[in-house]
């Protein structure tokens, strides 16, 4: 063999091993992708929202003059407080004091009226009644002399009727030109605080009936108790009760927190917003609070029974669904879930998942469905279950 042959079946050995008992092994299969993973939680969602919301008074009026006139007197400017029933303003009404003249006027004359037909019904029945006496006695009175006299009397009592009934028409006008006079007077109708003053003594004021633009003379704001409207997301609603009490706190008064029970659920959702309006009553006898400013409200959210929790980053979703990676047998599964409420980095599911399952803490959709991985637990996962507050 020459050396040329040797070297050919060195060759040939070296690619059959022979020539070197150390042969290079053969390549490893890819390994599979490393996860960590934490526990799906079971807890009873026990948390507060921070919900915007506003204070309004109990109870508001603009005050308008129900008639035309000229405001005469006004007894209050703003900051100004009145109880029930206090004098506020009076009006002056020229054309109103002529209408009540002409329509007392017309209520005497009306009356006159009335006693003339009267004592002329009173004469006649008394002619009727002498000659009903007299034809007693044949051939005294004419039979037509008695069915005239007859006849006279029920057309007087026809009068009276007409001449009554034009009286009380004439006393109802009187009376009500009388009640149209009393609105020139203004009372308070609740217990307030004059807020705001428009006008001043000799303004022509009117009814705001049918005028856009017409100005109120004074505002009154009940400020003893106030309103708190929050609108509570449609998520939040069903943790409401009547009665219960909600803290909330003011930019006004930094660090207090002021509490209200729930008084007014309106029941309907808005859909626009998916809010439901509800109000509470807020006591403000020291008046340290301001209708009109905006407050935020610690909404208590609750559970009545335990729910299932991963952390937000658990959640993936594509163009379809929304979705958690649970790890089983080392094989990576999509499970659909819900959404619920979220808070402390956590969020509530519900899917086709139990406590202690393992699902991906950072899941994303690079993750296929049926990929098979390698898990390791999250070094602060805890498997216990506890309250989510």
């Amino acid at each position: 063999m020459n050396r040329f042959s040797l070297a050919s079946v060195c060759v040939g050995s070296l690619v059959l091993g022979a020539c070197d008992k150390k042969a290079p092994a053969p390549p490893l299969a890819m390994a599979s992708s490393s996860v960590e993973t934490v526990p799906v939680v079971s807890r009873t969602l026990d948390t507060v929202d921070r919900l915007p919301a506003q204070l309004l008074p109990y109870e508001m009026v603009d005050v308008y003059p129900k008639v035309t006139g000229f405001l005469e007197e006004i007894r209050v400017d703003v900051g100004s407080q009145v109880k029930q029933g206090d004098f506020l303003m009076r009006l002056s009404a020229p054309e109103l004091l002529a209408r009540k003249a002409q329509a007392h006027a017309a209520l005497q004359s009306a009356e006159s009226q009335l006693t003339t037909v009267r004592a002329k019904l009173a004469a006649d029945e008394g002619t009727y009644k002498h000659l009903a006496q007299a034809a007693q006695t044949p051939g005294v009175v004419a039979a037509n002399d008695l069915a005239i006299a007859q006849q006279t009397v029920e057309a007087d009592r026809g009068s009276v009727g007409a001449a009554e009934h034009n009286v009380r028409a004439a006393r109802d006008t009187l009376r009500e030109v009388a009640q149209i006079e009393a609105y020139l007077t203004i009372y308070a109708p609740f217990n307030a605080t004059v807020t705001r003053r428009n006008l001043h003594p000799g303004a022509l004021v009117g009814p705001a009936a049918g005028q856009p633009s017409a100005i109120p003379i004074i505002q009154l704001v009940d400020v003893d108790r106030l309103r708190l409207v929050v609108p509570v997301p449609e998520a939040d609603v069903g943790a409401i009760r009547d009665g219960q009490e909600v803290a909330f706190s003011v930019p006004a008064y930094l660090g207090e927190i002021f509490r209200a029970p729930i008084a007014r659920v309106s029941h309907d959702i808005d859909l626009k917003t998916r809010t439901m309006h509800i109000e509470l009553d807020v006591p403000n006898t020291d008046k340290r609070l301001s209708p009109g400013a905006f407050a935020t409200v610690s909404w208590p959210v609750t559970r009545d029974r335990p729910t299932l929790f991963v952390p937000t980053s658990a959640m993936a979703s594509d163009q379809q669904r929304t979705f958690v990676i649970r790890i089983a047998n080392g094989v990576a599964e999509w499970m659909v879930v819900q959404t619920g409420h979220s808070a402390n980095g956590e969020i509530e599911v519900v899917g086709d998942l139990r406590p202690g399952d393992a699902v991906v803490r950072n899941a994303t959709d690079s993750i296929r469905n049926g990929e098979k991985v390698n898990k390791h637990p999250s070094a602060d996962a805890s498997p216990t279950n506890g309250e989510h507050r």
